[in-house]
């Protein structure tokens, strides 16, 4: 039977992985300059968060773009 703090040891663990996952994709973001400039266009800030959750798996060749467009207003 499990007790309270194997759970709760695994729980840390996990939590800390998701973490440096996470800075690691911030890290990416920070050096290919998504940050930089005013433009925050559904495109650019689509592609900062995917790569940020993307995290490692950047600095293996994955580069993902974000393509999108939002709907005009009807006249």
């Amino acid at each position: 039977m499990r007790t309270r703090r194997a759970s709760t040891t695994g729980s840390r663990a996990a939590a800390v992985v998701v973490l440096v996952w996470l800075l690691i994709g911030l890290a990416a973001a920070v050096q290919r300059n998504y940050f930089a400039g005013s433009d925050a266009t559904c495109a650019r800030i689509g592609t900062t968060l995917v790569t940020i959750v993307a995290g490692p798996l950047n600095y293996v060749g994955a580069n993902p773009q974000i393509d999108c467009t939002a709907p005009q207003p009807s006249r």
